[in-house]
């Protein structure tokens, strides 16, 4: 199951590579202030070779401190957000899995927004109070949703995980809202977490992003040949050799600290885990070998262009990027519940 015929083909990872690298262009080009691309170039350049800025250079300013981190979060976001849905739906053998759809986002955005409601940080490391909190929030949601869905149905039917999972998002709701009433002096800060934004982004919050993806999303892909397995059923991937219970654990830190890690920085970005695997699926196939890098792509080419539209649609006036996600995830969410129906698969 490790041949190299199961990876990615060479012209494949070109396409997917050269989609990105144009929507990353196109995203960093486009906004309230157009940038031509010679310009682009000429700033990226003088930037790389630490020459100083032209003091008349609004674009500069623009490009270097504000445009180019953000287009880079939300790369990285929409990588980590799309490989952790992927990783649940092989976890779970269901198509409808995602952080969003299991309340695994809302849980982090309970964390986040207790860390900023009473001040909770790290010496040394303030933003990392926050991530903490996302991260271990997230993992316990995730293992508290799968436990009460497992005991009410042993099977874990997409409808009861999907029930439990709307219940505990709404009660995670009425949590934040109570927090959001004794924290009333950061109720801005607190609407930032629920709506999602990375207007705000930072190159230390992209360093952050980075090494996540970079461990995390490593982790899960060293794990496609079990989540391979997983896909015959539990009992069949453990006669073939698969810890089943190690490798669910596996993935269950790896997608918590991803979605974490992601909310405590951009805040809850609805149903990109669950929208993209679907599509991606479509062109490589059910294999976790293809999929999971093939989601990586597909996940940041779909939120830069959720977020240039969020920039764009309404200029100068600019929608939160969670908007334009969810509602694009909430028309594909119905589509592929009811294919799922039909299918057998609910």
């Amino acid at each position: 199951m490790n041949s190299a015929r199961e990876g990615f083909r060479p012209l494949t990872l070109l396409i997917f590579l050269a989609a990105s690298l144009i929507t990353f262009a196109i995203c960093v080009a486009a906004g309230s202030v157009r940038i031509p691309p010679a310009d682009i170039i000429t700033i990226i350049w003088r930037s790389v070779r630490r020459m100083p800025a032209p003091a008349d250079s609004a674009a500069y300013s623009i490009l270097l401190s504000v445009r180019l981190p953000r287009v880079i979060c939300v790369a990285l976001t929409g990588a980590a957000l799309s490989i952790s849905g992927a990783a649940m739906q092989g976890l779970l053998r269901n198509p409808l899995a995602d952080g969003s759809t299991l309340g695994v986002s809302s849980g982090a955005s309970l964390g986040a927004v207790t860390a900023i409601a009473f001040g909770i940080t790290i010496p040394g490391a303030p933003f990392a109070g926050t991530a903490v909190c996302a991260m271990a929030s997230a993992f316990v949601s995730l293992t508290l949703i799968l436990s009460l869905a497992y005991r009410l149905d042993f099977s874990l039917s997409t409808n009861t995980i999907i029930l439990i999972g709307v219940i505990y998002s709404m009660f995670v709701s009425s949590i934040i809202t109570f927090i959001t009433i004794l924290a009333a002096d950061k109720v801005r800060q607190i609407a930032f977490w629920t709506m999602g934004s990375l207007s705000g982004s930072t190159y230390a919050n992209a360093r952050v992003l980075a090494v996540t993806l970079f461990v995390c999303g490593g982790v899960i892909m060293t794990r496609a040949r079990e989540l391979n397995a997983f896909a015959i059923g539990e009992d069949n991937a453990r006669h073939i050799g698969v810890n089943v219970g190690r490798v669910k654990l596996i993935i269950l830190i790896t997608v918590s600290a991803l979605i974490g890690v992601c909310v405590s920085i951009g805040g809850t970005i609805g149903f990109v885990g669950l929208v993209t695997p679907h599509m991606i699926r479509m062109i490589t196939g059910p294999n976790h070998n293809r999929l999971l890098p093939a989601c990586a792509f597909g996940g940041a080419v779909f939120l830069m262009l959720a977020d240039l539209a969020a920039r764009t649609v309404l200029n100068p006036l600019e929608l939160p990027i969670g908007v334009v996600t969810s509602f694009t995830g909430a028309i594909l969410f119905v589509y592929i519940f009811f294919k799922s129906r039909r299918n057998g698969h609910a």
